[in-house]
């Protein structure tokens, strides 16, 4: 057989074997974004049911400081051992955590501490899968491959979330589970996880490849930041839009809570909604994105989401229904995930990407669960003062402020991305 036939063959192979690892990585998001959206809805009903709304922004101070002190051991884990058995043993520890919360919550009288602790779990499970997750894909694949194929990959995870809110509720309203119940289902996702997971390992899918790049460190990400007045403002931008998030999701809990008395029915409609939040960002990356990108810039790109969340803000402000707050939330989440997320990588390319590993680390590990705590203890402080009623409607005044110091940082943060644009070379 001749040389080149040989490197034929070889080439061939190689890339049926990308395709299959990309499909299983697909399949593998799915699963973890499918488990998630199975809980996801029913912490939050059931933290409505046992706690009600007005608790809700210190169960998120909560929840940022134990994720923070629980992101140091998950990281200490994936030094000393390999990342697939991080993976599997996070599936097996999750598995077992789930059944015990769902017995749990039988236990009378101890319901409304069983849901603040879940609700708790439910954040921790979500960042520790998904991160994991993405570092076991980055393990495994060089860095070509991971351009042609991440987009195909991360889609499994927005499909995963349309369908997981859809079968959530489906089952609340078509079967006899109750709320509690989809813990149990998100197990048994979860259990097909951990087989797909080991199976793969087994068959050589998951070997993992040379580092290509330097480390992501996230202690002295902070200095990196400071150096650079451009990384300061991309910071600022991507922190605001943090702030706002709990304002907004704070005043849809609200409204939930004063249109939907009755558990499964609550918990059926927030299941809905996460659909349809998936679908909206979905055909937001196919449709919006790219026209923004290709004929208006980046930047009109970052800067839809701080525009449209402080009209829908003013909308509900003189209608404060569920209804518009649904919309509220989407043009928070939905243009985060979809084309403010898009945007926002773009902005890191004309800067020298060992600054960008330590600046992006410090803003996706401190800054962004720092900004939570921010807007949690904003919305507590204000709830003192204001009149907030069953919408909590008062709180838009602080988003409008919120999205006027947003804009007005992108406007500045727009002036220097142009500058490092057409800078020739690019700086160090």
């Amino acid at each position: 057989m001749s040389t080149k036939s040989t490197s034929d063959q070889f080439g061939k192979s190689r890339v049926q074997s990308l395709k299959v690892r990309s499909f299983i990585l697909f399949s593998n998001f799915f699963l973890i974004i499918l488990a998630y959206y199975q809980v996801k809805s029913a912490s939050r009903s059931l933290l409505i049911e046992y706690w009600g709304s007005d608790n809700f922004p210190w169960v998120w101070i909560s929840s940022a400081l134990v994720l923070g002190s629980f992101i140091g051991l998950y990281h200490r884990l994936v030094e000393r051992y390999s990342r697939l058995a991080v993976v599997l043993g996070s599936c097996l520890m999750f598995i077992v955590l789930l059944v015990g919360f769902r017995l749990a919550l039988d236990w009378q009288g101890m319901e409304a501490s069983i849901s603040y602790a879940f609700y708790i779990f439910v954040d921790i499970f979500s960042v520790i899968l998904v991160e994991q997750f993405w570092s076991l894909a980055d393990s495994v694949s060089e860095t070509d491959a991971g351009r042609k194929s991440y987009w195909f990959i991360g889609s499994g995870g927005l499909l995963g979330g349309v369908i997981g809110g859809v079968t959530a509720a489906a089952m609340l309203e078509f079967t006899p589970m109750r709320t509690p119940d989809l813990l149990l289902s998100c197990a048994a996702i979860l259990i097909v996880t951990f087989v797909l997971n080991l199976a793969m390992g087994r068959m050589g899918l998951y070997r993992e490849v040379p580092s290509e790049g330097p480390p992501v460190v996230a202690a002295g990400g902070w200095r990196a930041l400071i150096k650079s007045r451009y990384l300061i403002l991309i910071a600022c931008a991507l922190l605001c839009s943090q702030l706002a998030q709990p304002v907004v999701e704070f005043q849809f809990i609200k409204a939930v809570e004063a249109s939907y008395t009755a558990l499964d029915a609550r918990t059926q409609y927030i299941s809905s909604f996460f659909s349809v939040l998936g679908l909206v960002s979905i055909a937001i990356n196919l449709m919006v994105t790219p026209f923004l990108h290709r004929y208006l810039g980046v930047m009109w790109g970052m800067m839809t989401q701080p525009v449209v969340l402080a009209l829908s803000s003013l909308a509900f402000m003189a209608q404060p229904t569920l209804m518009i707050a649904s919309v509220m939330k989407i043009a928070d989440r939905g243009l985060s995930y979809s084309i403010n997320r898009a945007s926002k990588e773009q902005l890191y390319i004309p800067v020298d990407p060992v600054r960008t590993y330590q600046a992006k680390a410090w803003i996706d590990m401190l800054g962004y669960r720092l900004f939570k705590v921010i807007g949690s203890a904003m919305i507590l402080v204000l709830a003192r003062w204001l009149p907030l009623g069953e919408n909590a409607v008062q709180l838009g005044w602080l988003t409008l402020l919120i999205c006027g110091v947003w804009i007005l940082v992108l406007g500045l943060l727009a002036r220097e991305y142009h500058a490092f644009v057409n800078q020739a070379p690019a700086p160090a």
